[in-house]
C-alpha cells in the first residue's frame, strides 16, 4: 500500500506528523532563531559604535559651539545685545544637526534654560532633567566641567555631551534623541530580517524536496501502519520500492513479526470468545478476573442428537460443523459471543459487546436466525433427496442417514445477573503452566438451558423468559410475545412464565390470530375452567395445544390448582 501521510492523519485521537516534517520544522526554527539572535546582537553592538561615533561628532560640534559662545560673549560685552549673540550661537549649532530631533541648549546650574535650538524648531524646552542636572553639578564641584550626559524630556530620552561655559555661566549641551538612532537601527533590522526569511524559505523549499524524497518510503510504511491500526488487523508493509537502508530493514523485520503474530491470532481467536480477542488485541492484560454483569443467555441444542450420532458415527462432526458454521455466524452478526460449545449444544452470551440494540433484542434475533438457518439446511437436504428419488428410491440405511442429517434445534433465552470472566490458573513465573478459560456462571445459564428443553415439550422452536419479553417489548413492536405456560422447573420453588416470540415481520397474521386465541384458552386453563380451555384448544391447529389437551385429559382442574405446572424432569 502506498500514498501520502497528510498532516491530519490520526490514529484514534492522536495526530500523526511525518518525522521528516518534524526534522524540517526543528531545523527551520533553529536557523531562524540563530539568525535573529545574531542579527540582534550585531545591531546592539553597532548601536553602541554609532553612539560613540555620534558622541565624537557632537564633541567636535560642542567645541565649535563653545568657541562661538566665547566670542559672542566678548561681542555681547561691547554691544550689550544679548539676544543677537544668542541667535548667532543657535545658528552655529543648527549647522551640525544631522537627525530630526538634534538639539543644543544652555542650562544654568540651577536648571534655567538660557538658550534652546533643535532641528524641529520647537517653541521651547521645559525644565531640564533634575537628576541629570545634579550629576553634572556634582561633577563640576569635583572639577569636572565636561563629559557625556543622558537626560529625559517630554520629547524622549536624549544622550549627548556638555561643557561648562564660564563666561556665560551655564552648561552648553549638544544632544541627540535616542529613538532617532533606534528607528534607524530597527529599519536596518527589519530589512535584514526580511532577507533572512526570504533566504530561509528558499533553503526550506530545497530541504523539503530533499527530505521528501529521502523519507518517501518511511511515509509509505507509516501509511500502512495507520491502516492496520484503523482495521485492527496486522498486514504486511510494502517494501518492494524501498531503498536498501536501515529503515527498510526495520520494515522487513516487522513483516516477519506480523506474519508470526497473525498466525498466532488466527489460532487464538478460533478458541476464545470475541471480546477476549478484542481485549488482547488492544494490548490489555488478560488475567484471572470477572464480575457480575446483566447479560442475556441463549442456549441452543440439537434435537435427537443421540440418534444422529448412532446413525452417522464420525460423520456427525461434519454435520455439526456445517450447522455451527451458520449458528456462530448468526451469533457474531448480532453482537453476541460464543461462551461454550459442548457437543451438540452451544451457549451464546449477549451484552458484553457494544451494540445499538439491547442484549435481549439481539438474542431473540439470533434465535430466529438460528432456527431459520437450520430450516434452510433441512431444505437443502430435502432437495438432494428429491434429486436422488427422481432416479431411484432410498435404501433403508440411506433413509436413516437422511433423517439423521435433518438437523433441528430448540432455543431457550433468559436474562439476568451472572458472573462473567476468566477462571483457571495464571502462572506468572512459567506461562506455559497457565491455563485459563472464559466462562459464565449463574442461575440464568441453567435457566436458559431448561427453557431450551421446554421447546421439545411445547413443540415450539424458541422459548424466552419474562425478563427477555419485557426488555424486547420496551424496544420494538416487531415481536409479539405469546404466553405459553407458567412452569415450575425441577429444583425451583416458584413458577415462571414462559413466552414464544412471534416474529410479525416473518410469520403470517393468521398464525398470530391462532396464538392470540390460544392465550384465551390459556387464561381459562389458569382459571381452572378446563372445559372451556379444552374447547378452545381443540379448535386450534397449533402443536402446543396437544400438550395441554394431554395434560388436562377429560378431567377438571385439581382442587388445589394454582395455574402452575410443576416439571418432574429437567
Amino acid at each position: 500500500m502506498s500514498g501520502k501521510v497528510t498532516f491530519f492523519s490520526r490514529v484514534g485521537k492522536t495526530r500523526i506528523i511525518p518525522i521528516g516534517l518534524k526534522m524540517l520544522l526543528i531545523f527551520i526554527c533553529l536557523i531562524l532563531l540563530s539568525n535573529f539572535i545574531t542579527n540582534f546582537i550585531s545591531l546592539q553592538l553597532t548601536q553602541r559604535q554609532i553612539i560613540n561615533l555620534n558622541n565624537t561628532i557632537m564633541v567636535s560640534q560642542l567645541k565649535e559651539l563653545y568657541t562661538t559662545s566665547s566670542n559672542q560673549f566678548q561681542i555681547y560685552s561691547y554691544s550689550g545685545n544679548r539676544d543677537e549673540s544668542i541667535e548667532t550661537m543657535c545658528k552655529v549649532a543648527e549647522t551640525g544637526f544631522a537627525n530630526p530631533n538634534s538639539l543644543a541648549l544652555g542650562v544654568t546650574d540651577n536648571g534655567g534654560i538660557e538658550f534652546f535650538v533643535d532641528a524641529y524648531s520647537l517653541a521651547d524646552f521645559p525644565e531640564f532633567d533634575e537628576n541629570a542636572l545634579k550629576l553634572i553639578n556634582a561633577n563640576k564641584e569635583q572639577g569636572i566641567e565636561e563629559g557625556s550626559i543622558s537626560f529625559t524630556s517630554p520629547y524622549g530620552d536624549y544622550f549627548g555631551v556638555y561643557k561648562y561655559q564660564d563666561d556665560w555661566g551655564y552648561y552648553i549641551i549638544r544632544a541627540e534623541l535616542r529613538s532617532d538612532l533606534e528607528k534607524s537601527n530597527y529599519r536596518v533590522y527589519g530589512i535584514i530580517s526580511a532577507l533572512i526569511i526570504i533566504f530561509t524559505l528558499l533553503f526550506v523549499a530545497a530541504g523539503y524536496i530533499t527530505i521528501n524524497r529521502e523519507f518517501k518510503p518511511l511515509r509509505s510504511f507509516t501509511d500502512d501502519l495507520i491502516e492496520m491500526q484503523k482495521k485492527k488487523q496486522l498486514s504486511l508493509i510494502d517494501i518492494s520500492k524501498a531503498p536498501n537502508d536501515d529503515v527498510t530493514y526495520m520494515a522487513a523485520s516487522f513483516n516477519s513479526l506480523s506474519m508470526q503474530v497473525n498466525n498466532l491470532l488466527d489460532t487464538f481467536q478460533k478458541f476464545v470468545s470475541k471480546d477476549i480477542v478484542a481485549k488482547a488485541y488492544a494490548g490489555r492484560d488478560v488475567g484471572l478476573e470477572g464480575k457480575q454483569q446483566d447479560l442475556a443467555m441463549l442456549f441452543s441444542d440439537v434435537k435427537s442428537f443421540t440418534y444422529r450420532t448412532e446413525t452417522l458415527g464420525n460423520d456427525i462432526i461434519e454435520v455439526l460443523n456445517v450447522h455451527y458454521n451458520r449458528v456462530i455466524h448468526n451469533v457474531h452478526e448480532n453482537s453476541g459471543i460464543v461462551g461454550s460449545i459442548i457437543g451438540d449444544a452451544i451457549l451464546a452470551i449477549y451484552g458484553t459487546l457494544e451494540s445499538k440494540r439491547s442484549k435481549a433484542y439481539n438474542a431473540v434475533i439470533s434465535a430466529w436466525n438460528i432456527t431459520r438457518a437450520t430450516a434452510e439446511l433441512r431444505q437443502e437436504m430435502q432437495a438432494r433427496r428429491e434429486e436422488i428419488e427422481k432416479k431411484r428410491k432410498l435404501t433403508e440405511s440411506e433413509e436413516r442417514v437422511f433423517q439423521a442429517v435433518m438437523v433441528d434445534v430448540g432455543v431457550g433465552i433468559d436474562g439476568g445477573k451472572v458472573f462473567y470472566g476468566t477462571i483457571g490458573r495464571n502462572d506468572f513465573e512459567d506461562p506455559r503452566q497457565s491455563h485459563m478459560t472464559n466462562t459464565v456462571i449463574g442461575d440464568t445459564v441453567n435457566s436458559a438451558s431448561r427453557l431450551e428443553g421446554l421447546t421439545r415439550i411445547y413443540h415450539i422452536p424458541v422459548v424466552v423468559s419474562e425478563s427477555i419479553k419485557d426488555e424486547v417489548s420496551s424496544e420494538t413492536a416487531r415481536y409479539k410475545f405469546i404466553e405459553i405456560d407458567t412452569v415450575q422447573v425441577k429444583g425451583k420453588t416458584k413458577g415462571k412464565k414462559i413466552y414464544f416470540p412471534f416474529d410479525t415481520n416473518e410469520m403470517e397474521e393468521s398464525l398470530l390470530e391462532q396464538y392470540q386465541k390460544f392465550e384465551e384458552g390459556l387464561k381459562a386453563y389458569y382459571d381452572g375452567d378446563w372445559k372451556a380451555a379444552r374447547k378452545i384448544f381443540k379448535g386450534l391447529e397449533l402443536d402446543v395445544t396437544q400438550v395441554f389437551l394431554e395434560r388436562m385429559g377429560t378431567k377438571g382442574a385439581p382442587a388445589d390448582w394454582s395455574g402452575i405446572w410443576a416439571m418432574t424432569t429437567k
